[in-house]
């Protein structure tokens, strides 16, 4: 997504020798409540704009969470952390990051979240019978969390193809079939949450309402009086309840000091429940 927020502090330490010995880190997040592996110099680290997403997840949520394109896996962590009744698959189809989420899953650090993580190493562009066979099985999950591969196509692209995955769609799944599949993982009564650029809210709101109801828009402005460069979009399954747009919320001030909202995010107290309103 657009790289215009702040990153959480978080504390770090290099790590070697990781999948294909590039070099990685280790960010610890919510004051040390979990931590992971991201690559350092390579791929793409994820930072508040993750957390802004998971601060999306109810305490009392319980059940199975996806996390859909999970990266590095601060999305799917934060939610182990955040709803401790529930139980989160990180889905990644990149190998090495994959593989990086494996890894952090065996760190000390979230020895208390591992038994109720998993990875699934699978792309959702394949088949039904190919997502279910790693464990990606439609109609499942309780609550589905994704932040979409969708810089615009006129961006410039970083020369490392990892980090280049991270921000751009691949030619096979465009942002509506990206949500379908996401829609289709839903149980009934199941919620998808998902942050997306602010531009694509016409075509956000074209791939949901034909499949989910009760659609809530969150603007998220980047600065205090500057347009929204984000949203977050809440849904539910089986429901027709209608479509509410929700007053906007501001991560930095006009001078571009960060809110008491970012710092919240960052530190895992923050919540978004106007969402399910």
């Amino acid at each position: 997504m657009i790289a215009a927020l702040k990153a959480p502090a978080s504390v770090e330490a290099p790590v070697a020798g990781e999948p294909d010995d590039r070099p990685v880190r280790l960010d610890a997040f919510y004051g040390g409540a979990f931590a992971v592996l991201q690559p350092k110099g390579w791929g793409y680290r994820s930072g508040l704009d993750a957390l802004l997403l998971a601060a999306a997840v109810p305490a009392e949520t319980s059940g199975r969470i996806a996390d859909l394109g999970a990266g590095s896996g601060v999305v799917g962590l934060a939610a182990a952390v955040r709803a401790p009744a529930s139980h989160v698959t990180l889905v990644e189809a990149e190998p090495v990051m994959a593989a990086l989420c494996r890894r952090s899953l065996a760190l000390a650090e979230n020895a208390p979240l591992a038994p109720r993580l998993a990875v699934a190493h699978v792309d959702i562009a394949d088949r039904r019978a190919a997502r279910e066979a790693a464990g990606l099985t439609d109609g499942a999950f309780d609550l589905v969390l994704t932040n979409p591969p969708f810089h615009p196509a006129n961006h410039r692209r970083p020369p490392d193809p990892v980090r280049e995955r991270a921000l751009f769609p691949a030619a096979d799944i465009p942002l509506d079939r990206w949500l379908a599949v996401a829609a289709a993982l839903l149980l009934p009564r199941g919620r998808l949450v998902t942050v997306l650029r602010a531009d694509l809210l016409g075509e956000a709101l074209a791939a949901l309402q034909a499949r989910l109801g009760a659609l809530a828009i969150l603007p998220v402005h980047t600065r205090a009086g500057a347009p929204a460069e984000r949203i977050v979009v809440a849904a539910r399954k089986g429901t027709r309840a209608p479509l509410r747009l929700l007053e906007g919320i501001a991560l930095a001030d006009g001078a571009g000091h960060p809110s008491d909202l970012a710092d919240r995010v960052s530190a895992g107290t923050a919540e978004l429940p106007q969402l399910f309103a």
